[in-house]
């Protein structure tokens, strides 16, 4: 969804057609500036997102409100550190705090719990990328978070990427089927990934003219021998591991030397909790 969409809904919930307590304290004409500050160690994401929504109050009021960033997404901060400053209508200012801070504390909630992840990478190759499990409505915002976290991203939606999985596998009546439907109903630029949850799947898959596999919901015995067949059919098929990741297993992985190209979570969205920040009016 459109980020200015997404941030005019939000004030409909929020605002609705007025703010009682605002208005009643503050007049129309009086301006202030106000700094939204980390309240925790963290990674920023989200300005896009609050920017937006004081654009929206500005445009709804009829008076700009100015949304300066101070540290860009992507950036660690520590705890009271100034994140951005917003400057216009007073009014405007409190009637966007809690829809701005709500976006900022989710997606940099996401932004920092992915980097307990990636910083056990090291210098191998291994990518962790998240997956299509996101908030409905929020997913550009929620991938765009992961990127600032470290992480790289999966397929977007079903339009950008073919993904053989297991009820596919069933519904097509084999392997083999459903990837020749898929090859032959796309173009020549389309990669197909195969989802395998058993070793004995790989030499069909591979047959059947994967570029990527799926290793899904093996331990790391399992995995190496995965790779270990996967590779010696095709060394250059793409591998993929997903299930059951922490940041503690990538740690294990990458100790391990197991010959994966891409790690996939979708607990780098799904389990990451929002982090604390907050906006504190300095004058008006």
């Amino acid at each position: 969804m459109n980020v200015a969409a997404l941030a005019s809904l939000a004030l409909d919930e929020d605002w609705g057609h007025r703010d009682l307590t605002t208005e009643a304290c503050i007049g129309a004409e009086v301006v202030g500036t106000g700094f939204i500050r980390a309240r925790k160690d963290l990674v920023v994401s989200g300005h896009s997102f609050a920017r937006a929504i004081f654009a929206e109050v500005g445009r709804r009021l009829g008076s700009e409100i100015a949304y300066t960033e101070i540290v860009p997404e992507g950036t660690s901060v520590a705890k009271g550190a100034d994140v951005a400053r917003i400057e216009g209508s007073a009014r405007g200012i409190l009637i966007g705090e809690r829809p701005a801070l709500n976006g900022l504390m989710k997606l940099s909630g996401i932004a920092t719990h992915v980097g307990a992840y990636t910083r056990h990478l090291g210098d191998s190759k291994l990518r962790v990328v998240d997956t299509r499990k996101t908030t409905p409505l929020w997913r550009a915002l929620e991938k765009a978070a992961v990127r600032h976290g470290g992480g790289h991203n999966h397929r977007f939606a079903l339009y950008d990427g073919a993904m053989v999985k297991d009820n596919h596998i069933v519904a097509a009546g084999g392997i083999a089927e459903a990837v020749s439907a898929v090859k032959a109903g796309t173009h020549h630029l389309v990669k197909v990934e195969v989802e395998v949850d058993r070793v004995d799947q790989i030499p069909a898959a591979i047959a059947a003219g994967a570029d990527v596999l799926l290793l899904d919901n093996m331990d790391d015995d399992t995995l190496e021998q995965a790779i270990a067949v996967a590779r010696g059919i095709d060394p250059r098929v793409v591998l993929e591991a997903s299930g059951n990741v922490t940041p503690e297993r990538i740690a294990g992985i990458v100790a391990r030397g197991l010959d994966l190209d891409v790690i996939s979570s979708g607990g780098l969205i799904h389990q990451a909790t929002w982090i604390d920040l907050g906006l504190d009016m300095v004058d008006a």
